[in-house]
């Protein structure tokens, strides 16, 4: 993607300067950014994707000042009828069972693919929301369907209600207030809070982006380190064992001995120290599906050699200097290979010449990978995404 060419999608901004400007500083409305998009994902749509166990939805509802929350799968006959005001349902992950919402989503490729998280769709009657909330992370809130009026405003600190089932903000004081049409799209950073109401009936698209606590992320990056030496540990025991030789008669045998707890300390420093093993781990972490997310295993019709191949919508890659990372797996790669992982990271697809120039374990890998589902064999001889 260039970052220099002027996008419709940003109203005339080219994708350096929004990061620049607006990425995590200040809010963007962008009139008819985005027409047509997600057409076929109606409202039947997305009732029918509310009753699947494997979509998460939530069903909002307000009746007065009373507010309800019901969580997934919801049926058709569940649900509210279309004439009840106030009540909105959330279907999460969209992009993983819509091709439209897949080609939505990879059109924000300018935000590193670690960072992109999902599609929501949000159905909303009349009067239909949310309530006024704040968000931890980026959002683009296209209009696909009706019209919503949203209002906007920085919370330097939110204090949330105690009486509704939702993290609702108890004094929010809106500075901006807009009507959003079909194609219309608004950017919020993270801090700023904002409210949507439906007009009418209304169908709005919420580009989320991931951005985990730095709690929630080192513990999953040590979960991850603690496997691998434990894996390691099993094939091929090694480090220094404790030793304890000369240590005095124990006094006291329920207390763990001094010389033990630095012998632990200083291998969980090793443990940490090891930055290979820390970037691996990391790109394990972030390249795993989100929870519930399952791939459709098939047979491997076209040889590799013979085909392109695309990443299934639901596949994360990732790489880093030394590995390239999916679904969660890591695997080093260097010279020509590498390059050609990293390609089919970057496009999402590889054409037939390229595949024919992998090398034998190359191929073998997409192969697995054409069998596992991560990937599908294509005739084409299209190496670019399209978006």
């Amino acid at each position: 993607m260039d970052p220099v060419r002027p996008m419709a999608l940003l109203g005339g901004l080219s994708a350096g300067e929004f990061m620049r400007r607006h990425w995590q500083r200040k809010p963007l409305l962008v009139r008819a950014a985005c027409r047509d998009a997600l057409a076929d994902v109606d409202r039947t749509r997305l009732f029918a994707l509310a009753g699947r166990d494997d979509v998460e939805s939530r069903l909002i509802a307000r009746a007065g000042s009373r507010w309800s929350v019901r969580p997934g799968p919801i049926g058709r006959r569940e649900l509210p009828t279309l004439a009840t005001r106030a009540w909105t349902l959330l279907v999460q992950g969209v992009d993983l069972h819509e091709e439209s919402a897949h080609r939505l989503l990879r059109r924000f490729r300018f935000i590193a693919d670690a960072r992109l998280d999902d599609v929501m769709c949000s159905y909303a009657s009349d009067g239909g929301g949310v309530g006024p909330h704040v968000d931890s992370y980026d959002v683009f809130l296209l209009q696909t369907c009706g019209r919503r009026r949203w209002r906007i405003g920085r919370v330097a600190k939110a204090r949330l209600r105690d009486d509704v089932p939702l993290k609702m903000l108890a004094d929010f004081v809106p500075s901006e207030e807009w009507l959003l049409e079909p194609g219309d799209m608004l950017y919020l950073p993270p801090g700023w809070g904002h409210d949507g109401v439906a007009l009418g009936e209304c169908i709005t698209a919420s580009i989320g982006f991931r951005a985990p606590c730095s709690r929630e992320l080192g513990a999953d990056v040590v979960q991850r380190l603690a496997e691998a030496v434990r894996d390691d540990a099993e094939s091929s025991p090694d480090g220094p064992r404790y030793r304890d030789a000369g240590a005095a008669a124990a006094d006291r045998p329920a207390r763990i001995p001094e010389s033990l707890q630095r012998f632990a300390a200083a291998a969980v420093e090793r443990l940490l120290a090891d930055r290979v093993a820390m970037s691996r781990a990391l790109g394990e972490v972030l390249s795993e599906p989100k929870p519930g997310t399952w791939f459709e295993r098939g047979e491997v019709a076209v040889a590799p050699d013979m085909s392109g191949v695309a990443l299934a919508r639901r596949t994360r890659m990732l790489y880093d200097d030394r590995f390239v990372f999916v679904n969660g797996e890591s695997y080093r790669a260097g010279g020509r290979d590498a390059l050609l992982m990293r390609q089919l990271a970057d496009r999402r697809r590889l054409d037939a010449k390229r595949v024919a120039g992998a090398s034998d374990a190359a191929r073998e890998l997409l192969a697995e990978w054409l069998s596992a589902g991560w990937c599908l064999a294509e005739a084409g001889s299209c190496d670019e995404e399209t978006t």
